[in-house]
């Protein structure tokens, strides 16, 4: 790693613009998933570091949340040329702990620079309404007001561009924050905090606990000066946080698990699915939310489908991410490669074949090889839950009618990808298909300027886009009287 990237590789907690132990002295370990080498290690904050936490960023919000909208605009300009002033090095501090190649890691920093600029413009656009009043002598207004102190709750798998995605609309709107970033990949949250001081934001207004999830979780749902919770992970984790939060009447928003499908149409240009296949699926190693969970192809075109693929996915090459050249890293740890195992071995004896991969990579540790397994049936895992993993399990159908049953045969509706031709099939399909993100003809879609966010119990809320700073917003009507003299 650089100079810069060890600069940046902070251990303490960060509370009202302090770098500080946990009051305890505790720690944890945080490793390499690439070596298995302990890099580092963070302060095991609980209950009490928590409290003062968000006791400091209420003091601030009393002073934060009524700044100008230009003024905060200005300060997170400032935050977006950091960012891409320190780019190299805080990609390296993410491969460091979390295993993706460099290039995607360089990828991610682009997108967190990307989400903090987009709502430092948003910041100036948190527009009201004057309304025409039914009573004569009056006007009414409708205004937007910060919400307050937001807890932010985040994973291991993006751990720069998930938290971008909540700090930039929370600071645009007049927001302070509490976050707590994943223990597996501390480092890159800890690295906002480094950020968002050098760039000017007052103390208070940023805070990152690291340490018991638990223990932190719990006091960030159930303290009354926390007003919002958002949150990103599991969709059981999600349902937790939401009853808690239930007792305060808290806003939440909770981007959670997915199940993705991706349909090939036998009317679809096949290099290019096979392209959107490999960028859906293999990205992070298969570690996304919105990665490809199920492919459905359609019976004319399976086998030359599966043939392409299976050739393009035998090309990728698997390794450290500080490597060139390499595509895939390891999985993060032991247990998401024994998961990756158990959906293999059920799928094999209910008479799915592996077509390619299937085994832990030659490498060792946690390194797990692209695979391709056909034969897919709606009673295997695959089909109901994520695989979280180089996993990409193919099932055939004949008909639009039943590849659309069995794509909204699930509980989840986050993400969902097809190809096709047919421009009718284009409105028609999209229409039918239960998510609330929809790539046709692409496979990477996420953007700063579009909504993230899915239905069902894929979660609440948006991230991104216009509609994502209103999720740190609260509306006021004013009706004001007396105006005619």
């Amino acid at each position: 790693m650089s100079d810069l990237s060890t600069q940046l590789l902070r251990q303490k907690l960060y509370i009202d613009g302090e770098w500080c132990d946990a009051d305890s002295g505790s720690t944890l370990d945080v490793t390499d998933p690439a070596s298995g080498k302990v890099i580092g290690t963070i302060a095991n904050a609980g209950a009490i570091e928590t409290t003062r936490a968000i006791e400091a960023a209420h003091a601030a919000f009393r002073s934060f949340g009524y700044t100008t909208s230009e003024d905060r605009a200005a300060m997170m300009r400032k935050l977006h040329a950091l960012i891409v002033e320190r780019r190299e090095p805080l990609a390296q501090l993410l491969t460091l702990e979390q295993g993706k190649p460099l290039a995607e890691a360089r990828g991610e920093i682009d997108m967190s620079a990307k989400y903090i600029l987009w709502f430092a413009e948003e910041a100036r656009r948190t527009y009201g309404d004057i309304i025409p009043s039914p009573w004569r002598g009056r006007q009414i207004l409708v205004t937007h007001d910060p919400v307050g102190v937001v807890a932010a709750i985040t994973p291991w798998n993006f751990p720069s561009s998930m938290l971008a995605r909540k700090i930039g609309p929370a600071l645009a709107a007049g927001c302070t924050l509490v976050i707590k970033p994943a223990t597996q990949t501390p480092y890159s949250g800890l690295a906002w905090a480094q950020l968002c001081e050098d760039a000017g934001f007052p103390n208070g207004s940023v805070n990152i606990l690291t340490g018991s999830a638990s223990a932190i979780g719990g006091v960030l749902t159930s303290h009354p000066l926390v007003r919002k919770i958002t949150f990103t992970g599991s969709t059981d984790v999600g349902k937790l946080l939401m009853t808690q939060a239930a007792a305060t009447v808290k806003k939440v928003s909770m981007e959670l698990g997915g199940n993705a499908p991706f349909i090939v149409f036998d009317d679809a240009n096949l290099d290019r699915a096979v392209e959107g296949a490999i960028a859906s699926k293999y990205r992070n190693s298969g570690q996304t939310c919105v990665c490809t969970n199920r492919f459905y192809v359609q019976s004319g075109i399976h086998d030359q489908f599966v043939a392409k693929f299976v050739e393009a996915t035998r090309a990728l090459r698997v390794g450290s991410g500080f490597e060139d050249g390499v595509a895939q890293g390891p999985l993060i740890d032991s247990k998401a490669v024994e998961t990756v195992e158990a959906m293999l071995a059920d799928a094999v004896a209910k008479g799915g074949e592996i077509a390619l991969g299937g085994k832990r990579h030659a490498l060792g540790g946690t390194f797990f090889q692209p695979t391709i397994v056909t034969g897919a049936t709606p009673d295997m895992p695959f089909a109901s839950d994520e695989i979280f993993g180089p996993v990409a399990p193919i099932f055939r159908f004949d008909t639009e009618a039943e590849v659309i049953e069995q794509a909204n045969a699930t509980e989840y509706g986050l993400a969902c990808y097809f190809y096709t031709a047919d421009l009718g099939r284009t409105f028609r399909v999209s229409r039918r298909l239960e998510y609330g993100i929809i790539g046709v003809n692409e496979g990477l879609v996420t953007t700063e300027v579009a909504p993230f966010g899915g239905l069902k119990q894929s979660g609440v809320g948006r991230e991104g886009s216009k509609y994502g700073i209103a999720e740190y917003l609260e509306t006021k009507y004013l009706s004001i009287g007396g105006l005619n003299g």
